[in-house]
């Protein structure tokens, strides 16, 4: 296997009669085997009751529509092991790994989580947890080793570079310090930006590789035929009108969107004026002082409209919108009610500066596909969770 998991104290223990939930952030973009492993060893380590996940909804991290709808992507998830998926809303999911991991991290502590499966390229929770100690904003990482700066010893294990999931790893702990959740770090072999295809297990990346080059998956993924199916979408398909609204757009009224800042506006335009592809304008709007994920992630909130003024307006995150779940994941909804959690298994349910921009954001993730696709999308995002039997 790719994956190997790190047994930390031998499990979890459970005390008294305390029911067991681990908690997993993740986006399954798309879920693969990998993530089938991580899911099983979860369960293996801390012998849980039940496993909630929390999952980006139609847009990444990285700046990007996921490759297939979050429906599909929750309904896989709950048909392979997890019992409950919740959505990390838009604003959360599409901000560094800061933001991201606290967003997630709020709602894994209102389910009530004991325990935190996550993935590591380095395996050693004692060294990320020095790391997640110390006063860096995990967001910085990567600037504060190129300029020196001194870190544990234990550091020194790793690479110079950290990858991806460590850094998440390190934004994880952050967020778990003073509490009891216990860290459960599954170790990772596989490259996260691998872009080659392997036999069992590939990273997300080579999957969405191939399925745009419709090369063979070699089985890595269950949502191979579906997504063929439904229907694969990419950034590149669009760029069109990305480009078309910045060209379109008053300087500073794109300075009023979320996440622009430092005059980023002009570079921006600048670039939409001689790229007629994505790949180019990323290629050439990246340099020192803008990071590609940067500049893929402020195009996003562009693209869809998202202003500051909108983000100020959100309140606390206090609201659990459920996407999937199963017999257990009902269970367990039906006795967090009695605890007074707000649940929002129905789209009305979610607070309405959050519903307003899920929907919005919808209506862009749906607008490259034909009219009975699309709609079926927006039906979806003003109905209830899917019960998975």
């Amino acid at each position: 296997s790719k994956y190997f998991y790190c047994n930390i104290d031998k499990g979890i223990e459970r005390q008294g009669n305390n029911m067991q939930i681990t908690g997993i952030v993740a986006e399954y973009n798309p879920f693969h085997t990998g993530h089938m492993y991580q899911i099983q060893e979860a369960r293996k380590i801390t012998n849980c009751d039940l496993l909630i996940a929390v999952m980006s909804g139609n847009f990444v991290q990285r700046g990007e529509p996921a490759i297939i709808d979050k429906w599909e992507r929750a309904k896989c998830a709950v048909q392979n092991g997890v019992d409950l998926v919740i959505e990390l809303p838009y604003i959360y999911a599409t901000q560094s790994c800061n933001q991201f991991a606290h967003g997630a991290l709020t709602l894994l502590k209102l389910a009530g989580i004991n325990s935190l499966s996550f993935g590591s390229e380095c395996g050693n929770l004692d060294n990320l947890i020095e790391i997640a100690e110390t006063s860096i904003n995990p967001d910085h990482l990567h600037v504060s080793l190129d300029s020196g700066m001194s870190f544990p010893k234990s550091y020194s294990l790793l690479t110079t570079k950290m990858r991806p999931n460590d850094i998440l790893a390190v934004a994880y702990l952050k967020e778990i310090q003073g509490t009891d959740i216990k860290p459960i770090p599954i170790t990772r072999t596989t490259n996260y930006l691998d872009e080659e295809m392997h036999e069992n297990i590939s990273s997300a990346t080579a999957i969405r590789k191939a399925l745009k080059d419709n090369q063979d998956l070699n089985n890595t993924t269950p949502m191979e035929e579906v997504i063929k199916e439904k229907g694969m979408t990419f950034i590149e398909e669009y760029y069109p009108y990305i480009r078309t609204y910045l060209l379109t757009s008053n300087p500073k009224r794109l300075a009023d969107t979320f996440l622009f800042s430092e005059g980023i506006e002009n570079h921006i335009i600048e670039q939409a004026k001689k790229n007629p592809t994505y790949e180019g304008f990323i290629q050439d709007a990246t340099n020192w002082r803008y990071t590609s994920s940067r500049i893929r992630r402020t195009l996003l909130q562009a693209a869809n409209q998202i202003t500051k003024e909108d983000v100020k307006k959100l309140p606390p995150l206090d609201t659990l919108r459920i996407l999937a779940f199963n017999d257990k994941g009902r269970e367990y909804l039906h006795n967090m009610r009695k605890k007074e959690v707000a649940i929002a298994s129905r789209f009305a349910k979610v607070p309405l500066p959050y519903r307003e921009m899920e929907y919005k954001t919808t209506l862009f993730y749906s607008s490259i596909f034909a009219e009975e696709k699309r709609k079926e999308l927006l039906s979806k995002e003003v109905g209830g969770a899917l019960y998975i039997k």
